[in-house]
């Protein structure tokens, strides 16, 4: 993986108001223990990652944001190539942060994806 490499992520519907991806998007909930779920763009595409996510019923996606690897470097997270539930999953690890600190890193984190953009939709499905 190489600073430029993409980390995509599935963006909940809930997680986004007015148009715009809040940082919950790039905040892991209580139940993923300090990691962030993302995968390598670099193994996938965001269309095949979104199609292989909203495959299970129990998942929901509004579409496919992306920060760099390097954009967690900036923030001093680890990006984590472990493959744990597909080939291609990455987990960023948060547990080095206090809550304040890990509020403040998904905010930029949020922000350096918005300035992606979306790389896929569901609507472009």
């Amino acid at each position: 993986m190489t600073p430029d490499t993409l980390l995509l992520r599935q963006i909940h519907p809930g997680f986004v108001q007015n148009g715009r991806v809040t940082s919950q998007a790039f905040r892991h909930t209580p139940k993923d223990e300090f990691q962030l779920s993302v995968d390598n763009g670099a193994r996938v595409t965001a269309e095949a990652a979104w199609r292989r996510f909203t495959a299970d019923p129990a998942c929901t996606s509004a579409g496919v944001q992306a920060i760099s690897r390097s954009d967690c470097a900036a923030q001093v997270l680890p990006v984590i190539e472990d493959g744990s539930s597909h080939p291609e999953h990455c987990s960023i690890d948060f547990s080095a942060f206090e809550k304040k600190a890990i509020d403040k890193k998904a905010k930029l984190l949020r922000a350096a994806a918005a300035t992606r953009g979306w790389l896929f939709t569901e609507a472009a499905a």
